[in-house]
């Protein structure tokens, strides 16, 4: 009798303990009971619940992107409009690195995009592709605010050839003077507070952290250049007028009126070149650099590429000062 009990006893023992076993595997890790499966449906309000926790998240379609979608016509306006509005913006630029904007043509693709746009930055300096495109562009989308980023500037009332040709009209390159960039961020500012009155505070301190950057970097170009008198560089394109009226230089443009030099042009620019003692001659990446080289082997100097267009504004502008220092010094 004794030894039927103990073996029934036994028995319980080992139903027991495979009870719980089995309990532990079919349970969750905090030992709820419940099954670590989970339906479709629950699955994916777990991953809504997760996106939402995390609103940058760009895999939940939930989630309005509130950045004011900014266009603007060359790449130097996106340092100035990003650098202002950071990331409350989101900026497109619509003449694409490598081109030139006084000959780019907007695709279809780009103008079908413009319609969705919330403000559109324009140079307003008399830029061909804006005086080509804009009401075009203002016509996809008629109630986007359009703003003026020269608004205030100081034209160059054109500028003269090497020939003698006076080009009328303002030079619409004002964007390479660090002074004309200033403006340009203070009317974007501007713009942008109209667009988005609650971040006004924000959007002013950015404008003024951006313009002291600009001034330290003023600064500095004005130091480097403290000891260098009436020098003068020769530049395939005409576009740095600004530039060299700012800091005292004189400049000698290669391209005549938006055209390749003649013959007897490239034979004036090489006497030029070496009554002047000038080495270097600049040319930039959008345009030829074939007559640059023709009067860079004539004179036995270089040609140095610098970017009127490059996206990186202030490192771009400091190069460019560095490399016109380098130039009067091989001068």
């Amino acid at each position: 009798m004794k030894t039927e009990i103990t073996k029934l006893t036994a028995l319980l023992i080992v139903c027991l303990a495979f009870g719980i076993l089995f309990a532990g595997c079919t349970g969750n890790a905090n030992g709820s009971g419940q099954t670590q499966a989970q339906t479709p449906a629950q699955t994916q309000d777990n991953t809504n619940t997760a996106n939402t926790a995390n609103p940058a998240n760009p895999a939940n379609p939930a989630v309005a992107d509130e950045r004011i979608t900014v266009a603007a016509s060359i790449l130097p306006q996106k340092e100035i409009i990003e650098s202002v509005g950071k990331d409350k913006v989101k900026v497109s630029i619509l003449v694409p690195p490598g081109f030139s904007p006084h000959t780019y043509e907007l695709t279809s693709g780009q103008l079908r995009s413009i319609a969705d746009t919330d403000l559109f930055v324009s140079m307003g300096s008399g830029i061909e592709f804006e005086l080509a495109w804009m009401d075009k562009i203002k016509g996809v989308n008629p109630k986007m605010p359009v703003v003026n980023a020269s608004e205030g500037i100081t034209f160059i009332d054109g500028y003269t050839e090497e020939d003698g040709t006076h080009v009328s009209g303002g030079d619409p390159h004002v964007w390479l003077s660090i002074e004309n960039a200033k403006i340009m961020a203070g009317n974007i500012c501007d713009a942008l507070c109209k667009e988005s009155p609650e971040n006004a505070d924000y959007f002013k301190a950015n404008r003024n952290e951006y313009i002291a950057k600009l001034d330290a970097l003023d600064g500095e170009i004005r130091e480097s250049y403290s000891d260098m008198k009436d020098v003068t560089v020769m530049t395939y394109h005409p576009a740095w007028s600004y530039f060299v009226r700012d800091y005292g230089l004189n400049c000698i443009s290669v391209e005549n009126n938006g055209k390749e030099p003649s013959p007897s042009d490239l034979a004036a620019l090489i006497d030029t070149a070496k009554a002047r003692g000038i080495k270097i001659i600049f040319a930039s990446p959008e345009y030829s650099t074939k007559s640059a080289y023709t009067i860079s082997d004539a004179i036995g100097g270089s040609v140095v590429l610098i970017d009127p267009l490059s996206e990186n504004y202030i490192e771009n502008m400091r190069s460019v000062a560095d490399a016109f220092k380098t130039a009067s010094i091989q001068n």
